[in-house]
């Protein structure tokens, strides 16, 4: 496809710049969080975008489906949904065979709208596809469709009839994001857009075969030994009571991150360092997905908790 990985590198940087703006004919704002999606893209990722309603979650998601010329299924999770529902089951046909019928799952984008409204039975049916990319019916596995990313959301302020993602399911996630609300500006322009009756036609931008080119690239770029150890350092120092952890982790921070945080930190880096035309990544690349792929990993105590303190600010005090 290109002459070298520094060709391909190139391209890739060019490529991003184009997929970002052609987002943005109909995502207004949102810049930080359209990046970190891009990114759990090429870094063959999961994302859980978190934010109120009506911040336009599902027309992101649908836009960068759409853009990468991927195919889309939206699943609304809800408290009656079964497993069933999102991975398929057998039917028995006319042929009195058994015959398993696809469910949603089967698709390269899959928004799980509003995961935390079903039970943990039905939300562990994602587990799988999400880690192994398959699911398995029966006793027989069934391969999903290459690139394969689940791309959740969450509403943060009504918690009432909802269930929390097990710590286990939360680590399948590359990036947890939280959208915030648009400036003064961005919501004029998202007022004006979406009530004049324009619709806007969305050009494909990239295919999947490039998509699963760029991914194997990413992993390919090579990274200094002391930004790798930096990265493994800042995962490690948010565990508590180990030698040398420092007094404000153990004192707010019942559990840190894991081994995953820092594979994620170091290819997180890599991409972020691509989409900016560099060819191996610094420590600022490493800052730059650190907040991101560690807020959901590391969970405060109940002293943090009376303190005020959020996880977000124990993290950017740890950088």
């Amino acid at each position: 496809m290109y002459n070298n990985d520094v060709e391909a590198l190139d391209a890739f940087a060019a490529k991003y710049k184009e997929l970002k703006a052609e987002v943005a004919r109909v995502i207004v704002g949102q810049d930080e969080v359209v990046k970190n999606i891009l990114i759990s893209v090429f870094c063959d990722g999961h994302s859980l975008l978190i934010g109120v309603p009506g911040l336009a979650k599902t027309l992101m998601v649908h836009t960068i489906a759409d853009v990468l010329d991927l195919s889309f299924n939206r699943i609304q999770f809800t408290p009656d949904l079964m497993p069933s529902d999102i991975i398929g089951s057998e039917i028995l046909n006319e042929n009195r065979t058994f015959q398993f019928n696809h469910g949603p799952v089967f698709a390269n984008i899959i928004l799980a709208d509003e995961i935390n409204r079903t039970p943990p039975k039905t939300q562990s049916a994602l587990l799988e596809a999400m880690q192994e990319r398959s699911v398995t019916v029966a006793g027989r596995k069934h391969k999903l469709d290459l690139p394969f990313f689940v791309l959740a959301t969450q509403n943060p302020i009504e918690q009432e009839g909802t269930y929390p993602l097990p710590e286990a399911q939360l680590d399948r996630f590359m990036f947890s994001i939280n959208l915030d609300y648009p400036s003064f500006e961005e919501e004029i322009n998202v007022v004006k857009s979406t009530t004049a009756g324009t619709k806007n036609e969305l050009n494909k931008k990239m295919s999947a075969k490039e998509i699963l080119y760029f991914q194997q690239l990413i992993r390919k770029i090579p990274i200094a030994d002391n930004v790798l150890n930096y990265a493994v350092k800042l995962v490690t120092s948010t565990r508590p009571n180990r030698t040398g952890s420092l007094a404000s982790v153990n004192n707010y921070i019942s559990w840190g991150a894991g081994p995953r945080a820092s594979q994620y930190l170091v290819l997180g880096a890599k991409c972020h360092a691509a989409i900016r035309g560099k060819y191996s990544p610094d420590i600022e690349d490493v800052q730059a997905v650190a907040l991101p792929i560690m807020r959901h990993r590391v969970f405060k105590n109940y002293k943090a908790e009376a303190e005020g303190l959020s996880i977000d600010k124990i993290i950017t005090d740890l950088l």
